[in-house]
């Protein structure tokens, strides 16, 4: 079976997950719908991957957003599921739910109430994540007689450091929004009433950015901790001198030298 036809029938019938697009926002969204804590199935994690790479490809959307149903991000994956799967069936978790790292796109997770084990996983890999002020975090796999197994570990030592995160996660430990935030877990924290204003605010902010540039940044930022400063200063540089005779570098000088604000929403 061809790629097209297994993507095809890997989304036929979508496991407590939906998309929206609004072409007028230039906006696309996930939404985990699974009540009442909108818990991920097995299936549903490859079927997320899929669905973030073809909202990534749409031209009419040029910000994600990925959050949960009925006031609620999501409690995690499905346990039930976990000793259903066939040995070596469960090692590629990290990719699936490393999609919006891979988006050329910016994706913003919208956490709600519990962000808690490959859920909060799936936001940590995220570009930005907007939380309410009673929102909680936690990798709360050690209480399972297991570990994070979708990214968890590593992106929480490298964005809030070795010694948090062992504390954390070793400990299965909730974590409060507000220490999320002073962490770097976190890009911001609102009241539960301004969570959508918050929300539009980001979108807005992301969508009339210069799309190429924006995606190439991304790409640079996400190589930060996989090469050393020598290759990081090499790739940031070729990024550069591509960039500079792109059609949204000649327009931000041009405006820039004629003192009015850019305009790259049509670009």
């Amino acid at each position: 079976m061809h790629d097209q036809e297994k993507k095809k029938e890997l989304l036929s019938s979508l496991e407590g997950l939906h998309c929206e697009k609004d072409p007028e926002a230039s906006v696309g969204s996930l939404t985990l719908d699974r009540p009442p804590l909108n818990v991920v199935s097995f299936k549903a994690r490859e079927q997320i991957s899929s669905l973030l790479e073809e909202m990534d490809r749409d031209d009419d959307i040029r910000v994600i957003v990925i959050r949960g149903a009925n006031g609620v991000f999501s409690s995690g994956g499905d346990i039930s599921e976990f000793l259903q799967v066939e040995p070596d069936g469960m090692t590629n978790l990290a990719w699936h739910i490393a999609a919006p790292e891979r988006c050329r796109k910016p994706v913003i997770a919208v956490l709600e109430k519990f962000a808690m084990g490959m859920a909060l996983e799936l936001a940590l890999a995220c570009d930005f994540r907007i939380a309410t002020e009673t929102t909680v975090l936690a990798l709360p796999e050690i209480n399972l007689g297991s570990i994070p197994g979708s990214g968890g570990t590593q992106r929480v030592a490298r964005m809030a450091g070795l010694g948090r995160a062992k504390e954390m996660i070793m400990r299965g430990r909730q974590v409060s929004a507000q220490e999320a935030l002073h962490w770097g877990l976190l890009t911001e924290v609102v009241p539960e009433d301004d969570l959508d204003n918050a929300v539009a605010r980001w979108v807005e902010d992301m969508k009339v950015r210069p799309s190429i540039p924006l995606a190439t940044l991304k790409t640079v930022l996400n190589q930060t901790c996989n090469t050393s400063l020598a290759t990081g200063l090499e790739l940031e540089g070729q990024a550069f001198e591509k960039l500079r005779f792109s059609p949204e570098f000649k327009h931000g000088i041009e405006s820039f030298l004629a003192k009015r604000k850019p305009d790259f929403s049509e670009m």
